[in-house]
């Protein structure tokens, strides 16, 4: 069904509706109208001389028994209460009813009594039978039998649990620190050795021609020795294979390696300043950029003083990566070792205060502070470490800035160098994955351009895996 039927089918029913209203007005409307004249013939007009009328109410009013007196004319000079009349038969008009008709006799108000309505008299109530209480029967008492006695049990005294003293953090077996790098030449030339082996295969043959000396170079420079040192070493080995008339093999080898380790300068100290002084500890502080492993590198020196027999603090200030405190937390509980640390947050100078205040308090041989790690970009970052390492000078000497570096970004790692040392003045280098994809060239061109040794290596993830550097077991194993 659409819209227009329903439309047609609303104002057809309004239609009817209005129909219905209209004739049950017109019906309602006859039967209220007055008419002047009856429907039949027109009988004589009756007068109620008695003043009775029919309520509205249903009571009626009957007319009196008496005849009405003989109407009195008015003078006609005399003002009618309604209205001068202007008619001559003194017969009623319409409207008379509203005031006295003329011909009604004058009387006075008559007090009527009227018949009270009989009463009827009240019903009388008959009285309600006696009802006749049955006799209460009473219930014979129960005898309650007496409770039997239970022995209360005897209550034995629960034995006083001792409280077990909590359980000391479990310490590691640390591996001696002699020969470390020995052990893990391994690792080194597995990754290292095919420099070592292409240069060897080029050397032994003799005499080279200027193709196969500049494929040497170009085998230095890919390992990541930088140009100046690749000039320096190749100008070296052209002359003294010249001079040794150089022809196999293994005497190839030994001018290499002669050659390799002076390179990397062995007069250089690289021993770890962290034996304590008279009156204070050694302080070390550990800094680099994000994700090279100066966390994991502090903990595992903290591991090498404590197999050696030193008693070590590790102060947390790096309090922007929420993880670093816990982290060094981890490493401090496995060797024995204390940590301060502050909130997250905090100000890592006040950290790094604090942790060599209680070094000096609890006469410890070494505190290592590892701070928070930061672009070499960032002038901000940079001035904050600097802060770091003023604000422990006015408790105590700094006596070594160790700058850890992944060995796997190559000439990056160089630049992040330089500007580390212009702001805390970098005593030795740590270099990092050196068992992994790193090239190895890296540590010549850091200490040539830096003029610090590198101190310590990282061979693996294990715990032990922090070695010192020795330059001669690095070319042996770069040479496999």
């Amino acid at each position: 069904m659409d819209v227009t039927t329903e439309l047609w089918i609303v104002v057809a029913a309004v239609l009817a509706l209005l129909v219905v209203v209209l004739v049950v007005g017109s019906v309602l409307a006859r039967r209220r109208r007055i008419s002047l004249r009856g429907d039949t013939e027109e009988k004589p007009r009756e007068v109620d001389r008695s003043g009775g009328y029919k309520a509205s109410t249903g009571f009626d009013f009957s007319q009196g028994t008496a005849a009405p007196p003989e109407p009195v004319r008015r003078e006609p000079t005399r003002p009618d209460p309604v209205g001068e009349r202007t008619d001559t038969d003194d017969q009623p008009r319409v409207g008379d009813d509203a005031s006295v008709p003329r011909d009604a006799p004058k009387r006075g108000i008559t007090d009527v009594t009227l018949p009270e309505p009989a009463t009827a008299p009240e019903p009388v109530a008959e009285p309600e039978p006696t009802v006749t209480p049955e006799p209460t029967v009473t219930p014979e008492p129960t005898v309650t039998p007496e409770p039997t006695l239970t022995p209360e049990p005897t209550v034995t005294p629960e034995p006083t649990v001792t409280p077990e003293p909590a359980a000391a953090p479990a310490i590691d077996d640390i591996d001696p620190t002699e020969g470390r790098l020995h052990r893990l030449r391994g690792r080194l030339s597995r990754s290292q050795n095919a420099v070592g082996r292409s240069l060897l295969g080029l050397l032994g043959g003799g005499d080279l021609d200027e193709d196969s000396w500049e494929e040497v170079e170009d085998t230095l420079l890919v390992a990541d020795l930088g140009s100046a040192a690749t000039s320096e070493i190749v100008a070296t080995l052209r002359e003294q294979m010249a001079a040794r008339n150089v022809r196999t093999e293994s005497e190839a080898r030994a001018l290499l390696r002669e050659v390799l380790i002076d390179q990397l300068t062995p007069s250089f100290d690289r021993s770890i300043r962290a034996l304590p002084h008279g009156d204070r500890p050694s302080v070390l502080l550990v800094v680099g950029v994000n994700g090279t492993g100066k966390t994991t590198t502090t903990g595992k020196l903290a591991r090498v003083l404590v197999a050696d027999g030193r008693r070590v603090i590790l102060g947390a200030a790096d309090t922007f990566r929420a993880a670093a405190a816990d982290q060094l937390q981890t490493w401090a509980e496995r060797v024995g070792a204390d940590v301060v640390r502050g909130k997250e947050g905090a100000d890592p100078a006040a950290v790094a205060f604090d942790a060599v205040s209680r070094g000096i308090a609890d006469g410890v041989d070494c505190v290592l502070v590892d701070t928070a790690g930061r672009l070499h970009t960032k002038t901000g970052l940079m001035d904050e470490l600097g802060k770091v390492k003023r604000v422990i000078e006015k408790k105590a000497p700094v006596d070594d800035v160790l700058l850890v570096l992944d060995a796997t970004i190559g000439q990056n790692g160089l630049a992040q160098a330089r500007v580390f040392a212009q702001v805390v003045d970098i005593t030795g280098v740590v270099l990092t994955k050196l068992d992994g994809t790193a090239k190895g060239g890296i540590v010549f061109q850091v200490q040539r351009e830096l003029g610090v040794p590198v101190k310590l290596v990282g061979l693996g993830e294990g715990a032990d895996d922090l070695a010192p550097f020795d330059p001669a077991a690095f070319v042996d194993a770069l040479l496999g």
